[in-house]
């Protein structure tokens, strides 16, 4: 027997983390302290559904709806993102699996032009049960760091990041490890400048990194130089599983025998190493067919590069290409 639950609040607590436990497929993503981040979120919107087969938690997906802008491109930029993939039990049928896809897809009609899963685990076995849903498959890259020893990450690390590395250090640069509320906001005011010129994306507000300054889930490893915040890394942890850098950056280029970028990613993974998570989870690296130069850097890190693609599901194919389209010119100003 299969039973839809469309109140993923409700969902027993020592079910979930049951699951989170056994579930090859589990990530920070899934998990009951990542649906109370995006519940507090003023910018966002949760959204959840679970299923149950034979009275057992067998399936989850948690995710959140996002606008941007005002009301002409907030109504072009309605998207709903479900970072991480599912949450499968594994023996989930391919029934309850549909189930749980169709709900998604029945909550996110009207709300969102389209909806995207995220997938940081393989999820191939399920690919015909997911376009049968009305999900089409997306190529796109990702690099998994092998953390379960610090000998292992540095002898894996390119010759061109340990240098980096070692004259950044030498120079004076160090890591934050407790930043202050001033030093996030330093480093935000970097992030923001990042992608206001270059990403050409929406960024999160700042709301966001300064809620998980607290979070026993939460890194935030920040480079300090004489006194100013010159980059760093916001990572999110799972147990026994990974963690996840989710945001990152740094002035590269502006200060002599210095790589903030490179230093705080490095941050990231020996934390990973010292703390017993055994991978460290880039969160992307661009599509396979597009040059990307995210890619080329993260590459020198001596991760396995993996490619466990997205899937995606068009609720309004018109709107979606009008949207594309906005990107696509945004990027080029």
């Amino acid at each position: 027997m299969i039973d839809v639950k469309r109140h993923i609040g409700k969902i027993d607590r020592t079910s979930w983390k049951r699951l989170l436990e056994n579930s090859k497929f589990c990530s920070f993503f899934q998990s009951p302290q990542c649906w109370e981040l995006y519940s507090e979120m003023s910018f966002m919107k949760p959204f959840g559904v679970a299923v149950e087969e034979d009275g057992k938690l067998a399936g989850l997906m948690i995710g959140y709806l996002q606008k941007d802008g005002g009301a002409l491109k907030s109504f072009f930029s309605r998207r709903a993102i479900v970072n991480g993939g599912p949450l499968l039990s594994d023996g989930i049928s391919d029934e309850a699996l549909s189930c749980l896809l169709r709900e998604v897809r029945r909550m996110l009609q009207g709300k969102a032009i389209y909806v995207e899963i995220r997938n940081f685990e393989d999820y191939s076995v399920y690919k015909t049960v997911f376009e049968k849903c009305g999900f089409e498959y997306v190529e796109h890259l990702n690099f998994h760091i092998d953390t379960s020893s610090e000998e292992l990450v540095e002898s894996n690390l390119g010759k061109s990041r340990k240098r980096d590395i070692k004259i950044s250090l030498r120079e004076g640069a160090t890591v934050v490890s407790q930043p202050s509320e001033d030093q996030v906001e330093e480093f935000y005011g970097l992030l923001s400048e990042l992608y206001r010129e270059k990403v050409k994306t929406p960024l999160f507000p700042y709301e966001f990194f300064d809620y998980l300054r607290d979070k026993d889930y939460a890194q935030l490893l920040l480079i300090d130089y004489q006194g100013s915040i010159i980059g760093g890394t916001v990572c999110v942890c799972q147990d026994r599983k990974a963690v996840y850098e989710w945001f990152a950056c740094g002035k590269d280029g502006a200060l002599k025998n210095i790589y903030p970028s490179t230093l705080a990613t490095y941050a990231g993974i020996r934390y990973a190493a010292e703390a017993g998570y055994p991978r460290f989870d880039m969160m992307g690296a661009g599509s396979p067919d597009k040059s990307y130069g995210v890619r080329d850097f993260k590459a020198k890190f001596g991760g396995t590069l993996v490619g466990h693609g997205r899937f995606r599901h068009v609720f309004n194919p018109l709107l979606y290409g009008v949207g594309k389209l906005g990107v696509k010119i945004m990027k080029k100003l």
